[in-house]
């Protein structure tokens, strides 16, 4: 029952209905965006957060062959034996920066390479069975790192150098 006078009413009900109707197109869109677009990111988010699993230790305690055979234990590179991996050391905030202008360059293709040197730690298999218990070598060093970036996130650690 409409409040007002009913000839407001009448002229009310054809213009409200044609407003949703209106709307009715542009709030699907709306709502499939809404759907669609956190997926996405949580596929993003979720191989940056694979990308630090398995190459990153702010503040490694030791960098030397036990470190190595227990982070990569712990980060569960170990089952087969992980024949390499590199952790780089430090902040997250300047890894992240190779994926932009402030600390990477453009390196072949679709890879960036940092402007400035990381501490890292390489672990490298020691040979035998590829079944654990596995063994490794530390080499530590401060190196050059070349990641692959999506949507200014690290995804794929590809190599460190000594730049030239």
């Amino acid at each position: 029952m409409c409040p007002y006078h009913s000839s407001f009413c009448r002229w009310q009900e054809p213009l409200l209905e044609a407003m949703v109707l209106g709307l009715g197109p542009l709030l699907l869109v709306f709502m499939l965006g809404l759907v669609v677009t956190p997926p996405t990111l949580a596929q993003d988010n979720s191989r940056y957060k694979h990308f630090l699993t398995q190459h990153y230790d702010a503040k490694p305690k030791g960098r030397n062959d036990r470190y190595c055979e227990s982070m990569m234990e712990r980060r569960e590179l170990t089952s087969p034996c992980k024949d390499t991996n590199t952790f780089i050391h430090g902040n997250k905030g300047n890894i992240k920066a190779i994926c932009g202008n402030r600390n990477g360059n453009p390196h072949g293709e679709n890879l960036r390479i940092s402007k400035s040197p990381f501490q890292v730690t390489t672990c490298k298999h020691a040979g035998g069975s590829p079944r654990p218990p596995c063994r490794y070598r530390a080499t530590a060093g401060f190196r050059h790192i070349v990641i692959a970036c999506e949507n200014g996130l690290p995804v794929h650690f590809d190599e460190s150098f000594f730049h030239l």
